[in-house]
Formats: C-alpha cells, sequence, structure tokens
C-alpha cells in the first residue's frame, strides 16, 4: 500500500493531514473526522479495501480504497450503502430479555452483566441435565473477520464440550468436489484470466457476487476474448455474454460429460498433459462415449450442435479459463457437477497453457487453525457434529435432543432450508435460544436473550480473501454503537462467568492474529505478518511456490484425479458420472418424474442483498423494489398467470407468496426467485413463512461434503390474493 495521506473533512472540504503516516488505531476511533482504512466483512470473494469517511464521530460516506492492488477503489452498490446499515436506527444497543411468546419480538432491557450471569447460569444447567452437547452454537460469515467468525467463539464452545457445527450451508459440496479432483484448494489467479482467450462462467452471476472479477473478463474481452455464460437463469451476467447457455436445474454434469465426450472423439485433448499429470484418463475417455450430444441435448435442454460448437470452442482455445460458480453445488449433484467441470482443463492441457479453473482460492491464505480455534480445549472430541442444514431436524427430532441454542453472524430462520420447521422449533418454550446480532432480525425474534453485536468497522479483526492474494487487517474505526460487544469478546467474558481459566480466554486480538498468520505448513504466507498489515493494511501472499501448482497437489496421487479411488471406497461413483436429481428432473426423465410439483424452483442471489444481509435496509429495499417469481411464458400461459399478478409457490415443505414476473430469462419448466427476505414486521405464525423462500428447500444433503440443496427444489404455482400483510402488496 502506497503512503496516501489520509484526509480530514471539514466544512465540506478535504484537508490532508498526517501526511505519510496512517492513522493509528487510537486516532481513527477518537479523531470525529477523517478518511480511515478498512476492510469490507462480507461475504463475497472480493474482500474490498475500503475508505471510511467520518464526520462526527460517524461514518458518512463508504467509497473504495484506491490503493488496494486487486479491487482498485471500486465496490459495489451493497458496500457503497453499508453506512446506511451501520447507522441504522434500529441497530440494537442494549442486551434484552424476551418479555412476550416466542416469535412476537416482545424484549425488556437488561444490563451486560445481567445476560451474562444469566446466560452462563442457563448453559451450567443444561450441561448439568442435559450434558454439553445438548446446546448447539449456530453461526455463519455474516462477518467475514476470522476472529469473529471462527476464532474465540471456536475456543469458547470447544472448552464447554457443545456440539459442533458442521459448517456446509455455502460451499461445501463443490469444495469437496473440486478436492476429489485437484486436491489443493486453489486454482487460477485473478490476474490469470485477464489472458484467457475464452472465459466461461459456469453457475454464477459474477456481476453480482464477484464484481471484480466481472470487471477482469470485461478486460479479457477487450483482449479478444469470447465470454460464454452457462446457467439455469439468464442473470447479470448472462445478459453480458456473448453467448448465453441455459440449461436445466442440475444437468450440469451431463454437459460437462458432453463436451468430454466431444474433446476425446475430435483428438482435441492433450495427451502429453494427460499422461503426465491426471490419474484414468483412459477410464474416462471409455466412460463419456455413453454421453453423446445428442443424449446430452435430451438432458440438458442444451441443443446438440451447441454441444459440438462449445466443446470445438474450448478444445481449440488456449488460454481457456472457465469460473466456477455456486449455484451448480446448491443441488443433490452438486459435488459431483463442479467435480466433472473442473477436469475439463486437465483435458485440453490448460494449466500449463495459462488458463485453468478457479472454485476458490482460500487455500491460499490457510491460517494456522490449530493456534486460531484451540480445538485441544475440548473435552470431548467425540461429541455429535450436527450439519447446520439440518436445523430443523436438530430442533424437533434429533436425539439427545438440543436444549440451548447460541446463534451469530447468521439468520437461520430466513437462510436454513425448511424456514417453517426451523421457526417450529426456535418456538420451543424449553430451548434456552441466545442471539448475537446487529438488529432483531426473524432469529432474534424467537431468543431468550438478544445481545448486540458490534459493525465490524467497531472490530480489530484479520481478513483473507478467497479470490485474490491478499491478507488485510481491519482496526476500529467508530466506537462501539451502544452497549454492542464483538464475538470476540462476548465469548471473553462468557468464558471469564464460566469459570474457564486457561490462558486461550486471556489473549487479546494482536496475539491470536500473530498465532494464526504463523503457519509453516503454508508456505503462501512466508512474510505475512501482524507487524506488516498494521504498517501496510493489506500484504500480499507469497506466489513463489505457486509456480509449481501441477507438483504442489494434495490428491493421494499427487495428479489431477479424472479417477477417484477415494470416491470409489465411499461407494460413489470414481468417475464424473451425471446421476439425477433426487428431487427436480431433467429433460430426458421429466415425463415419469414431474409429479405434484412439475416447476423446478431456484433461489439465486438478487443483485443488492447478500444473502439476508441488507435484506432490512431502505436503500436496499428500494433498489430491488420487492420479491418476485420469474416465471415463463409457456408456464405462465398454461396456468392462467399474468405479469404482476400474485402467485403462491407451493409443495409439501411450504408455500411463498409473492409477484409473478413472466419471462423468458429461463427455460420452460423452471421458476426463479431471486433473493431472501425478511418476512417483515410483527410475527403472525404460519403466514410469516410464506414470505420466504427456504418455506420451499429442503434440508437434504448434497452427494459430496455434506452441502445444501436449495436448487434442488419442485413446486406448483397458483393464483393468489395480495394480502395487505405482505412486504410485497
Amino acid at each position: 500500500m502506497s503512503r496516501r495521506n489520509y484526509a480530514t473533512i471539514k466544512a465540506g472540504k478535504i484537508l490532508r493531514v498526517d501526511k505519510g503516516k496512517e492513522p493509528s488505531v487510537m486516532n481513527m476511533t477518537e479523531r470525529p473526522s477523517g478518511v480511515f482504512p478498512a476492510v469490507c466483512p462480507l461475504d463475497c470473494p472480493d474482500t474490498c479495501g475500503l475508505l471510511l469517511h467520518k464526520e462526527n464521530g460517524k461514518i458518512v460516506k463508504v467509497t473504495g480504497n484506491p490503493d488496494h492492488p486487486e479491487t482498485k477503489g471500486a465496490i459495489c452498490n451493497k458496500v457503497r450503502n453499508m453506512a446506511e446499515r451501520v447507522n441504522h436506527p434500529q441497530r440494537l444497543l442494549y442486551p434484552l430479555r424476551r418479555s412476550g411468546p416466542k416469535g412476537s419480538g416482545e424484549f425488556v432491557r437488561i444490563s451486560w452483566p445481567e445476560a451474562i450471569a444469566e446466560i452462563a447460569d442457563r448453559l451450567n444447567r443444561l450441561s448439568a441435565e442435559h450434558g454439553s452437547e445438548s446446546i448447539l452454537p449456530y453461526s455463519f460469515y455474516g462477518n467475514m473477520g476470522v476472529l469473529n467468525a471462527e476464532g474465540m467463539d471456536r475456543r469458547f464452545f470447544g472448552r464447554l464440550g457443545a456440539s459442533k457445527l458442521d459448517y456446509t450451508i455455502c460451499n461445501s459440496a463443490g469444495n469437496a468436489g473440486w478436492r476429489y479432483t485437484m486436491g489443493f484448494g486453489g486454482g487460477s489467479s485473478p490476474q490469470d484470466t485477464l489472458n484467457a482467450k475464452l472465459f466461461i462462467v459456469w453457475g454464477g452471476n459474477i456481476v453480482s457476487t464477484s464484481m471484480h472479477q466481472a470487471v477482469l473478463m470485461e478486460q479479457a474481452r477487450k483482449n479478444g476474448a469470447t465470454v460464454v455464460v452457462i446457467d439455469v437463469h439468464k442473470n447479470l451476467t448472462g445478459r453480458r455474454a456473448d453467448w448465453f447457455i441455459p440449461l436445466h436445474p442440475g444437468t450440469d454434469t451431463a454437459l460437462a460429460l458432453g463436451l468430454m465426450h466431444v474433446l476425446f472423439e475430435r483428438g482435441l485433448t492433450d495427451e502429453a498433459f494427460l499422461r503426465e499429470h491426471t490419474l484414468g484418463h483412459e477410464e474416462l475417455r471409455e466412460h463419456v462415449q455413453a454421453y453423446t450430444p445428442e443424449r446430452v441435448s435430451r438432458i440438458t435442454g442444451v441443443p446438440a450442435e451447441d454441444i459440438v460448437r462449445l466443446a470445438l470452442m474450448y478444445g481449440e482455445t488456449s488460454p481457456s479459463h472457465i469460473h466456477i460458480g455456486n449455484g451448480l453445488q446448491h443441488h443433490d449433484n452438486g459435488g459431483m457437477a463442479v467435480r466433472t467441470v473442473s477436469c475439463l482443463p486437465a483435458l485440453t492441457g490448460q494449466w500449463k497453457r495459462g488458463g485453468g479453473a478457479f472454485k476458490s482460492n482460500g487455500a491460499y491464505a490457510s491460517l494456522n487453525d490449530g493456534a486460531l480455534q484451540r480445538p485441544e480445549l475440548r473435552p470431548n472430541p467425540g461429541v455429535r457434529t450436527i450439519n447446520m442444514n439440518k436445523l430443523a431436524d436438530a430442533l424437533l427430532t434429533l436425539q439427545p435432543k438440543v436444549h440451548g441454542l447460541f446463534v451469530f453472524g447468521s439468520n437461520p430462520a430466513v437462510v436454513a432450508p425448511e424456514s417453517e420447521r426451523v421457526r417450529e422449533g426456535l418456538e420451543r418454550e424449553d430451548l434456552f435460544t441466545v442471539v448475537h446480532e446487529l438488529f432483531l432480525t426473524d432469529t432474534a425474534k424467537y431468543a431468550d436473550i438478544v445481545l448486540p453485536a458490534t459493525s465490524s468497522f467497531e472490530n480489530t479483526d484479520l481478513y483473507t480473501s478467497y479470490w485474490h492474494h491478499y491478507v488485510q487487517l481491519q482496526q476500529p474505526v467508530i466506537e462501539p454503537a451502544g452497549e454492542s460487544k464483538s464475538n470476540f469478546e462476548l465469548f471473553k467474558l462468557l468464558a471469564q462467568a464460566m469459570g474457564f481459566e486457561e490462558e486461550a480466554f486471556q489473549e487479546s486480538e494482536e496475539t491470536v492474529i500473530a498465532a494464526a498468520l504463523d503457519n509453516p505448513d503454508n508456505p503462501y504466507l512466508n512474510g505475512v505478518t501482524l507487524e506488516r498489515l498494521k504498517e501496510e493494511r493489506f500484504v500480499a501472499l507469497d506466489l513463489a511456490p505457486k509456480a509449481d501448482y501441477l507438483n504442489r497437489l494434495t490428491t493421494p496421487s499427487g495428479r489431477i484425479e479424472l479417477y477417484s479411488r477415494q470416491l470409489e471406497a465411499l461407494g460413489l461413483p470414481p468417475l464424473p458420472t451425471y446421476l439425477p436429481l433426487e428431487e427436480g428432473f431433467d429433460g430426458e426423465n421429466r415425463a415419469e418424474r414431474q409429479g405434484r410439483y412439475p416447476l423446478m424452483f431456484i433461489s439465486p442471489p438478487n443483485h443488492n442483498f447478500l444473502n439476508s444481509t441488507f435484506a432490512n435496509v431502505g436503500k436496499h429495499q428500494s433498489m430491488e423494489k420487492e420479491p418476485l417469481l420469474q416465471i415463463h411464458p409457456l408456464d405462465a400461459e398454461s396456468r392462467g398467470l399474468e405479469d404482476g399478478q400474485f402467485v403462491e409457490a407451493y409443495n409439501d415443505r411450504g408455500s411463498y407468496r409473492l409477484k409473478a414476473s413472466v419471462t423468458n430469462l429461463m427455460l420452460p419448466g423452471t421458476v426463479v426467485s431471486q433473493g431472501l427476505w425478511w418476512s417483515g414486521g410483527s410475527e403472525d405464525g404460519p403466514r410469516a413463512s410464506k414470505r420466504l423462500a427456504n418455506a420451499l428447500t429442503s434440508s437434504r444433503i448434497a452427494d459430496l461434503g455434506g452441502g445444501a440443496t436449495f436448487f434442488s427444489t419442485t413446486v406448483e404455482i397458483r393464483p393468489a390474493e395480495a394480502d395487505s400483510a405482505d412486504p410485497a402488496s
């Protein structure tokens, strides 16, 4: 980072101060006005460098930091309007105790000592009466800072002996698919993609979810690249493509196998690369003969001639880059889908031609998790692990029973599948629930104790990226709002109240950061230290080992495993294989599998929310306007539905009320609703879940990695009357 002059804003003018020196931690929090460095905390690959503009102790504007080597001052609308979220009038400012029925949102103010004492007492009693595994922490990456997302909380609940949570709701299926093929959890670097002459985005809306990669895609196009987008929905990224290829949901594996068929048949594979760097290429060559373009066309809905055309384009163009998005992994067969697509660069030798693929680059910045989380504190390492996608079952049917739930960094009443059953579980009077949050979310309304959380700009934290190769430090810019506390501070207080005397609960943020960065097993972290981060704010990873990428793969064979003996040992297909969805259909089996629910329901991200984050912020709500169900004209006509009409999507799990938007942005048989909206207003029992997309989705587990199956959902659509209690009405 260059030695920028940070600015003080006064009377509408920018005055330079502290020339050649960045503000210290004390200066940033104590100085009422200025422009200060920060990091975007959102669960997004880009992990942008930010500048916070502060007046009279309040953040008034958020801009991008032009000195950041990857994000270069550009930020998305979500972050640009972050000040509205931080300063929201409904921020929680002090602890609350429930005073009405669960879900009513009725609370009374209490003090922090009262809250900590009550929580510690209840956790101790639950441990004594039901065992410590009756307590379940439930969290995710509402804040991507490692200290507050996976640091002191892991230490606390480990020492307590609580049940473990399996963090599988987002990308675990795809990561497992990549891992069985490539081993090491890293792929193409951002700057590598600039050289691509063919840029394929497969199952990802990067315009909305990774804007800086979208910028690099456009730069590659200016350099002569052709942009192809493969997806079930012509989203904002699909609309920018030179060629958009729509397909039926959950058929990505079949399409990739069809491309392999053509590549082998037409002699477009790199035989020398296959012999030197892969395992199982001869078995794969034989296996894909069954996936002719004609058969794959019947399955996917992609014309056979387009399958051939895409295969020839991929086989004849170098460098070629594939950006593997999150969408295709959220299916019953999602792990296999990512595994299959990740095999393609090996077939044409792209890893040695300047091309390749990206799924996640998080492994390049792998920290010392042992030092961060301190697993040795746990007295019962064999305790049960609960998949976070199965929260409804955990609260309603699991034995031994869950009696305590502690939620932070997540809003499961909105984001977890089978939301009607999740809320039924949250309503249990015998379930002691604590929620640590910035707002009274749908989940917080069911809590017995609600604790106010700081925003990321009020914390010290460490940030890595799962896209670019920089580590960043966030130090507090503003004072905590009201009586809010960080996760890190909260769990230290609870540890003290519970009598946990280990030194792990006495450590400062800086001590934990330094320990986490000290990871001898990761050469990419060479030279990344707390001291450099305090001086430079963002520090580049050492990418010298990446030159030897193909020799650093961590599969059992050390090669790209087209044939996986690990999967074979698990009873799964060792070669990439198309397996139809457990719930759903493709173009080949549609007639016999449609049944009562003949439409595939997909609920991808919208442009202005990130999962349920920002769904309560007026600016973001106004940009998204209202929830919509996109339905193909043929499907609308057969049901007598019109554009703008209120409809109800339903299945055996629940229903979702919203307006219809008749469009041809997807193939017939698929309906799409973007974004996760809060139920809004006061709770009114079952009607609240009719405003939630996840009332429809299943908690079934994907084929690999324990992943979610949000998009393997079938529904039917019927007319619904507008409801004055509905936010969309």
